[in-house]
């Protein structure tokens, strides 16, 4: 990929409708499940939970899938292993995190996921409201960040196979997931491929 197609994926990822309506779901669930957060109750909480979620969005699409890869010549995809075995295939979608193919196809370190989890967090430590910010709550989430990158992975790798077979389109239920998997508060130490 050329950083342009690069900086265009990005782009798509944040104005995605799925991805918008689930941020804009899952804040909403977010705040009337808990009106006592840091966002505040109503609309007012509401809108500062959409901003915070689409800051993080944002922010980890600008780092993970553009700047990055871009840098390192990385390709930000994650590549399926349709053909291989489901135990290979597990397998790879947690290797993934680590290792993944740059531009011209050869294999090297996952510097999006590794660099751009981190610096996601760092930033992110600027502008979340009730957020622990030393160093100890940042490796936390930091850890976390990485161990959830193999439950996307899996997501994009087996689900097309689980559609096929029972004749759905779950892209939107997919989104969702991943969405719901990003947003802070919906697991510990929640804060980004």
């Amino acid at each position: 990929m050329t950083v342009a197609e690069k900086g265009e994926l990005a782009a798509k990822n944040v104005a995605d409708p799925f991805n918008l309506l689930t941020i804009v779901a899952s804040s909403g669930i977010s705040v009337a499940a808990d009106s006592h957060s840091v966002y505040g109750p109503g609309m007012a909480g509401f809108g500062r939970s959409v901003g915070v979620s689409f800051t993080q969005d944002i922010t980890n699409n600008f780092f993970n899938v553009f700047l990055i890869p871009s840098i390192a010549h990385q390709d930000p995809h994650y590549h399926r292993w349709p053909h291989a075995t489901i135990k290979r295939r597990a397998l790879h979608c947690i290797l993934q995190v680590l290792w993944t193919r740059g531009d011209h196809g050869e294999g090297m370190l996952n510097y999006g996921n590794l660099l751009g989890d981190a610096i996601d967090d760092e930033i992110g430590n600027l502008y979340i409201p009730g957020r622990r910010t030393n160093a100890a709550a940042t490796a936390e989430r930091y850890g976390v960040d990485l161990a959830t990158v193999p439950i996307d992975n899996a997501i994009t790798e087996f689900l097309p196979d689980i559609a096929q077979r029972i004749h759905v389109h779950v892209v939107f239920i997919q989104r969702i997931i991943d969405t719901v998997a990003k947003t802070p508060g919906t697991a510990p130490g929640s804060g980004t491929q």
